[in-house]
């Protein structure tokens, strides 16, 4: 069985996944450019079972980051855990492109569409 793990900056807040996720997407929303300080956020999606967490962390909106060092982490769901691939110990390399990107209306024009992914102009993606 695959593990990762991953945590904050200041390594406050650790957790890890079991297996392989069941979504991978980027989105080019307004509100995740403003919490991640980019034009786009890549994340991926596994069911909450799949996840465990050590530390304590805040949470805004549904998102969660380290109250100490502010690095975003992750948002849970009854049924998932939608990870941000910034926050994983080792680069998200083996994991697979993107199955699906968001808010391709605000995409930014030197940005070319992921290739294969579902492109979906506002409305959030699937769980």
């Amino acid at each position: 069985m695959t593990m990762r793990t991953g945590g904050c900056l200041c390594g406050r807040v650790r957790y890890r996944l079991e297996g392989e996720p069941f979504l991978i997407g980027t989105c080019h929303c307004t509100d995740r450019r403003k919490e991640s300080g980019s034009v786009f956020v890549s994340y991926a999606k596994w069911p909450i079972e799949a996840f465990r967490c050590e530390g304590s962390y805040a949470t805004h909106k549904g998102r969660s980051f380290c109250p100490d060092c502010g690095g975003r982490l992750f948002s849970l769901h009854e049924h998932d855990v939608e990870l941000r691939f910034g926050s994983l110990d080792e680069a998200p390399t083996t994991i697979g492109a993107p199955q699906h990107e968001g808010w391709i209306k605000r995409r930014e024009a030197w940005l070319a569409p992921v290739p294969g992914a579902t492109q979906n102009s506002g409305d959030p993606p699937p769980s």
